[in-house]
């Protein structure tokens, strides 16, 4: 019997977690529907995250850059100006959510971690225990040329900070006791001798030495979420993260591989295999038939796939500039340029095209596809088609399958791309008994079902945990 068996049931009480990503720098948000509303308006953003709220979900995410995206000096054309930092957002948020976790996608190659400590740290208080960190890097130079020390870090050094810039945070929130402030109006001190640690760190990225100024939070400290494909970012995750984004959610092996792979680097860390939540990223489309669901794809990927976006997307495959090309005529006749990424691109540039060019020109010979279908067919791809009863049932295999614990969803529209997930597929998934009915707890934590922070665990918590 194999693992895929449906008799074969591993975690048959296992729970699907959802969060929602707001995103806003991308071609996944359909633009041009007339439903389609601001990407910078705060009422948007109330509007997502108390839909995700009402439907049960984990968190709300919001992606951050610190400079609008380009390539040859081109600013992407759907990249969002106008929006306040991911930090500031979150905390008006919480003022209008009771449990939703709110997590900011902050980074650890141009900002500095004292401060950036103090700031979720703040985050965490003010919506009590709901905070959580996506720890991401930076990898290109127009990036860099925003800060004094401008370039770029080389992947494996984006790292070596990262891990030493969270070295530094989780010792700054730790640096109170619990329960540090003095509760009584008798007390001769405002907090218990040696109940806050000075902070001193030295280290090749960072010079520390400070008194922390916040006390811890209801969960401890925010919870750490990270996204990494590469064996560096995978390891990073084992060590340091509760919660990995993927790109593995939409085949079931694919995804049950992803997870084997993290089980095996959590157990090489010294962590219990189950101590990680594995979150892909997805778009979920419901129709109330198949067929329904199926023209509703087609329909949302013309409108995704505009013919700037296909020849934006064409453009990076081959290295040349592609617009004022015809996108719905044939692909470039042109060989793609080979170039050493020099950084000023970042990981969006592939590095050597040829065979994926070779591959784009056969398949779209044989189906007769212009440039623009060829990017629908053969481009990024991920998502999850289907009824809300189909897609329920798919979902529970994955879950309880241990493929997944949840997925991270993108809606297609904002603000009501979520309406369809919350009135229909959480129900079904709730007739199946893989969704929460209610909230059981009230820090992100306690949504995720997570044990206590690393950092608060003994060596024998590590080896016994789960």
């Amino acid at each position: 019997m194999t693992r895929t068996d449906p008799l074969d049931v591993p975690r048959p009480d296992a729970q699907l977690h959802f969060g929602v990503f707001f995103q806003g720098v991308n071609h996944w948000t359909v633009w041009s529907d007339p439903a389609s509303g601001s990407q910078i308006d705060p009422a948007n953003f109330r509007r997502v995250a108390q839909t995700a709220e009402r439907g049960l979900f984990d968190a709300f995410f919001l992606g951050e850059g610190l400079r609008l995206r380009e390539v040859d000096g081109r600013i992407h054309d759907l990249d969002v100006a106008g929006r306040p930092d991911a930090i500031t957002q979150l905390a008006a948020l919480a003022a209008v959510t009771d449990r939703i976790g709110l997590v900011s996608t902050s980074n650890t190659t141009f900002n500095e971690a004292a401060d950036l400590a103090r700031r979720l740290s703040g985050l965490d208080l003010l919506s009590e225990g709901r905070a959580g960190w996506n720890v991401v890097t930076t990898d290109n130079a127009w990036t860099g040329a925003n800060f004094r020390r401008g370039g770029y870090l080389d992947h494996a050094d984006r790292y070596r900070r990262a891990e030493e810039f969270l070295t530094v945070a989780r010792a700054i929130w730790d640096s109170w006791q619990d329960a540090a402030v003095s509760g009584s109006a008798d007390a001769t001190e405002w907090a218990a001798p040696g109940a806050v640690r000075q902070v001193r760190h030295q280290g090749p990225q960072f010079d520390v030495d400070l008194a922390p100024t916040l006390p811890r939070s209801a969960q401890g400290y925010p919870v750490i979420f990270q996204a990494g494909d590469s064996g560096e970012g995978r390891d990073f995750a084992a060590r340091n993260a509760d919660v990995i984004f993927s790109a593995h959610g939409n085949d079931f092996d694919d995804a049950l591989a992803f997870a084997d792979d993290l089980r095996r680097r959590l157990r090489v860390a010294g962590r219990p295999e189950d101590d990680l939540r594995i979150l892909p990223g997805t778009e979920i489309i419901i129709g109330a038939t198949e067929e329904e669901a199926l023209e509703k794809k087609r329909w949302i990927r013309l409108q995704q796939v505009t013919p700037a976006t296909a020849l934006g997307i064409a453009g990076l495959l081959w290295g040349i500039d592609l617009s004022g090309r015809d996108a719905d005529g044939p692909l470039p006749k042109e060989d793609p340029v080979v170039a050493e990424n020099d950084g000023s691109f970042g990981a969006r540039r592939i590095t050597d095209p040829r065979q994926v060019v070779a591959e784009w020109r056969e398949k779209a010979d044989a189906n007769r596809w212009s440039l623009r279908e060829t990017v629908i067919a053969l481009g990024p791809q991920r998502g999850h088609v289907g009824t809300p009863e189909g897609l329920a049932d798919k979902f529970a295999h994955f879950v309880r399958h241990g493929a997944v614990d949840g997925f991270n969803v993108t809606p297609y529209l904002i603000p009501d791309g979520l309406d369809d997930i919350v009135d229909h597929l959480v129900p079904a998934l709730q007739e199946r008994g893989v969704y929460r009915t209610d909230y059981t707890g009230t820090t992100l934590r306690e949504h995720l079902d997570l044990r206590e922070p690393l950092t608060h665990r003994t060596a024998t918590d590590h080896r016994r945990a789960g």
